[in-house]
């Protein structure tokens, strides 16, 4: 971490007293000396992120706007499973930051409950990252319209219905098809159990024309997702390299695609798990 950036956090002794929370990690933030020389911010757990949401430490930089013109990057929800389960997260609406901070150029926010993108315009965004156990479908609608003619990076973890992702593969199809983000050249669709879908209707959007990386790990991709990949990747010589990570693809399957011109990662492979006769398959990031 660079001296311009800073990570705030609770750790368990500072709240256990029920006096640390958003509210509380806003007001620190602002009495921050070295704020003023920050350029990136990280917010990790900021007190029982179970109970409490991340809305007052946003509301606090909309609020303080200029007190924040210098940040550039921004990561609301950097904390592990032991601090909190990502699918239990209170995440917040960010409808007005981007206004906030017209400096901004990258966005990551770790998890999705209560998450709102609202109406996204931002004139030099250039990375947006969302991880998450399940993806509520209005936030893929709300990038489906987004106005960010600098986005260079677009990752989202997709999870399952049972922790938020509401949505189908139409959703996704839905953001791939209506969003115009020209200078995209990195895209990951991730984490989902509907990987093998997925994967199509990534294969057939238009930014398999101008993207160099595409990503489609931690998803529950077979053979049949690899399929469509042996078949689509070979007419992107622009695609360089193809991350899929943890899946459950065949061996002859993963042999194949190492083969393709594009580097291709096909590391972590899964075995299936079997139950009174029926496959069950996981994305890696769910709770």
């Amino acid at each position: 971490m660079s001296e311009k950036s800073k990570k705030y956090v609770y750790e368990w002794e500072d709240y256990e007293d029920g006096k640390k929370n958003a509210k509380t990690m806003a007001e620190e933030i602002l009495a921050d000396p070295q704020l003023p020389e920050l350029e990136e911010i990280i917010i990790g757990c900021w007190g029982e992120s179970w109970e409490n949401s991340a809305q007052s430490i946003i509301d606090s930089i909309v609020a303080n706007k200029d007190k924040f013109a210098g940040i550039k990057s921004l990561f609301v929800g950097d904390m592990d499973y032991e601090e909190c389960e990502v699918s239990w997260i209170e995440q917040a609406n960010y409808s007005a930051l981007w206004e906030a901070l017209p400096g901004l150029e990258n966005l990551t926010v770790k998890g999705g409950t209560n998450l709102s993108l609202g109406k996204i315009h931002h004139p030099k965004l250039k990375r947006l990252e969302i991880i998450c156990g399940g993806l509520p479908k209005e936030v893929l609608a709300s990038i489906a319209e987004a106005e960010l003619p600098e986005l260079e990076e677009l990752a989202l973890y997709l999870g399952v219905d049972s922790y938020g992702f509401d949505g189908g593969v139409e959703d996704v199809k839905n953001m791939l098809e209506k969003s115009d983000f020209p200078k995209l050249r990195s895209l990951g669709i991730m984490d989902s159990e509907i990987q093998d879908e997925v994967a199509e209707v990534v294969c057939d959007s238009k930014y398999m024309k101008q993207i160099n990386k595409l990503d489609l790990s931690k998803g529950t991709l077979t053979d049949q997702g690899g399929e469509v990949l042996l078949k689509k990747l070979p007419d992107y010589d622009n695609i360089k390299e193809v991350n899929l990570e943890y899946h459950y693809m065949s061996d002859a399957m993963m042999e194949k695609l190492e083969g393709l011109s594009a580097e291709v990662d096909v590391s972590d492979p899964q075995e299936d798990d079997e139950y009174d006769g029926e496959i069950y398959r996981y994305p890696m990031l769910t709770e």
